[in-house]
């Protein structure tokens, strides 16, 4: 008959999947680096795929000649990261996210609604929730410099939520891999409204696995005021949370409702003042730009299945949506019947359910992959060694 038992004590000293950090790697990074900078329209993009090119095939040489991973990396992330952020900053360039939020921070605190009345081109909507114009007020209070852009705080924020998420001792090599890594040097460098929101996902799931609700609950709901792609962290906590309790033969209710309640509360806390000052104005820019439901295109059209059958099927917004809800639909059944048992399979559920709601978003860009992809390697990061994922199953002849 066949049984399930323990992970054997070999496979309990088994650590989690290493990083790619060998020669190809880099090699591969400065090919789409260069290919960036040799395609894109966009100053901000060539000047980083430049930088970036060229610190990626120092760290290939470096790593081809036999150099430790550490080198290799410090030398990508100084070329991918650090140069083009200050080159960019010296010449105040950035994309458009950048100068979005500026705007939205000075607009709250002269208007109280970080949104414009009356958006008539795609660089007047601000399509972020109330939470985000917080990067921005630096630069609304001590005026524009190197030192208040938006960009820093940012990728601070995205780099700090990041590393508390990690085990305590292991964090330095898994910081610098991703941010070296090109879809999160980019917007650490140009500019990038993502980062923050996927750094406090996997804060907020670290915290929750850890058993504090509270707190999780508090870094979710600081996500979640930043933007939309926030909130399906929410429900995967909450089941995280209930099958934790669960597990421990506690009432599986009380942590996930205890999360819950904090990540409501602090999201209104920073998202209703300003969406109750202007009602039409924070539906207009939320909303119905996103969906592609005003008469000003956004920019957000990369050629993923969502973009595609908006633009090219008849009715295909209406299908894309429609695909849009069936696998949020489909994930939301998994959590009921399957919840994740850990922090790793929770971060592996919610990055399958962005990765399905960017393909058939019907505005949508590559760079949101940058959230699946943080939570992907922090799973990988996360994977504890002896978990009932990995049971052994052994047939024994019964006699």
């Amino acid at each position: 008959m066949a049984t399930t038992t323990p992970l054997t004590p070999s496979d309990q000293r088994r650590k989690p999947p290493p990083l790619p950090a060998d020669a190809l790697w880099w090699a591969l990074c400065a090919a789409a680096a260069l290919g960036l900078a040799g395609c894109s329209s966009l100053g901000p993009h060539r000047v980083w795929g430049t930088a970036a090119g060229a610190g990626y095939l120092a760290a290939a040489l470096l790593a081809s000649r036999g150099r430790s991973p550490r080198t290799a990396g410090a030398v990508a992330v100084t070329g991918a990261v650090l140069l083009p952020l200050l080159w960019l900053l010296a010449v105040d360039r950035a994309q458009l996210e950048v100068r979005v939020v500026a705007r939205s921070a000075g607009l709250l605190l002269a208007e109280g609604t970080p949104y414009l009345q009356r958006p008539v081109v795609p660089e007047d909507f601000n399509p972020y929730l109330p939470g985000m114009a917080v990067f921005g007020l630096p630069e609304a209070v001590a005026g524009p410099g190197p030192l208040t852009d938006p960009r820093l705080w940012m990728g601070a924020a995205f780099l700090g939520a990041f590393a508390l998420a990690l085990p305590a001792g292991s964090r330095s090599a898994p910081l610098r891999w991703i941010a070296a890594c090109p879809l999160v040097a980019l917007p650490l460098a140009v500019g990038g409204v993502d980062l923050p929101v996927a750094g406090l996902m996997c804060l907020g799931l670290a915290l929750a696995g850890q058993g504090r609700a509270g707190a999780a609950g508090l870094a979710l709901g600081a996500a979640a005021a930043l933007k939309w792609t926030a909130w399906p962290a929410i429900p995967v906590a909450l089941a995280l949370l209930a099958a934790a309790s669960r597990s421990a033969g506690r009432p599986a209710d009380r942590a996930a409702a205890r999360c819950g309640l904090v990540a409501l509360l602090t999201a209104a806390a920073l998202v209703l003042p300003a969406a109750l000052r202007e009602p039409g104005a924070f539906r207009a820019h939320v909303v119905d730009f996103p969906l592609g439901l005003t008469d000003a295109v956004s920019s957000a059209a990369s050629p993923l299945p969502g973009h595609l059958l908006a633009t090219h099927v008849p009715g295909g917004r209406t299908l894309a949506l429609l695909l849009l809800g069936v696998s949020a639909l489909l994930i939301a059944l998994s959590l009921l019947l399957r919840p994740p048992a850990t922090t790793a399979e929770a971060a592996a559920r919610l990055a399958l359910g962005l990765l399905l709601a960017i393909a058939f978003m019907p505005a949508s860009r590559f760079g949101y992959l940058v959230h699946p992809l943080v939570l992907a390697v922090w799973a990988a990061l996360r994977e504890t060694p002896g978990h009932t994922l990995f049971l052994r199953v052994r047939k024994q002849v019964s006699r």
